[in-house]
Formats: C-alpha cells, structure tokens, sequence
C-alpha cells in the first residue's frame, strides 16, 4: 500500500472508532435534548468553571450573538447560571451548576471509556498488546512527525 492510502485508511479507522466510542455519551446527550453547540458550551464551561459571554463566544467560534442564545436556553434549563465577575462587576460570568460539573467531570468520562473498555475485556491478552502497541507506535510517529 502507498503511504496516501495507509494514511487514507488509518484516518477512516480512527474516525469509525470515535464514533463508536462516542455512541452512549450521544444517545445520553441526545435524551436531555442538547444541541451540538450547547454540548459544546456545557464542555467548554465546564473546563474554564466558568466565563464571560465574549471569552465563551471566542472559545468556541461562534457570534456573541449566537452564543448569547445558547446560554439562555441552557439557563432556562437550569444548566447555567449568570454570576457577577467579582474583578469586574460590570463583566457577569456564566457557569455551570453544581450538577452539570458533576455530570461532565464524572458520568461523561465513564460514558466516553465504556465502549473501549468492554471491547477490551472481550479481547484475547495478544489482541489487547497488539492494539496498545498500534497505539503507541501510531502515537510516536506523529509527534515525531510534529517536531
């Protein structure tokens, strides 16, 4: 095989593996009824503990406008709330509750790693170090691709 098409190949696989590892944090995410970019939202809130309206809109490439609606849908929903910047009181911050922190910093990570898990408990000893070895040997060629 040409390296385009090993390259070719690998991109399709790894994609397909994204997807499959992604499909029970999508259909949990998709039983609260969230959208894309208030997924995207939760997440990047989540991570910061919390931002003004123009470093969320820059975070995530969207108009000040488009992400402004997206806050206030989540904060009907009881999923962010709007606090006063204590350096700025002019500036107020949107955070994450209590319980969507919890859910994005515990159930979410459980949810992404089941997938590969359960596919590596029903794995042979040979077939879990020959795709930890794949990995790693995959991982190493482009970082040193990188440099």
């Amino acid at each position: 095989m040409k390296k385009l098409e090993v390259a070719g190949a690998v991109e399709r696989d790894l994609r397909a593996v994204r997807q499959l590892m992604r499909r029970p944090l999508d259909a949990m995410i998709a039983q609260g009824g969230l959208t894309g970019p208030q997924q995207a939202a939760m997440t990047v809130l989540v991570k910061a503990d919390g931002l003004s309206l123009k470093e969320l809109s820059k975070e995530l490439g969207l108009a000040h406008s488009t992400v402004s609606g997206i806050v206030d849908r989540l904060e009907k929903r009881g999923m962010v709330e709007r606090t006063t910047d204590g350096a700025d009181r002019r500036v107020s911050r949107i955070v994450p509750t209590k319980q969507v922190r919890e859910w994005v910093r515990e159930t979410m990570p459980e949810l992404e790693r089941h997938p590969l898990a359960e596919a590596l408990a029903g794995a042979t000893e040979a077939e879990r170090k020959a795709v930890a070895e794949g990995i790693g040997t995959l991982r190493r060629l482009l970082e040193r691709a990188a440099e």
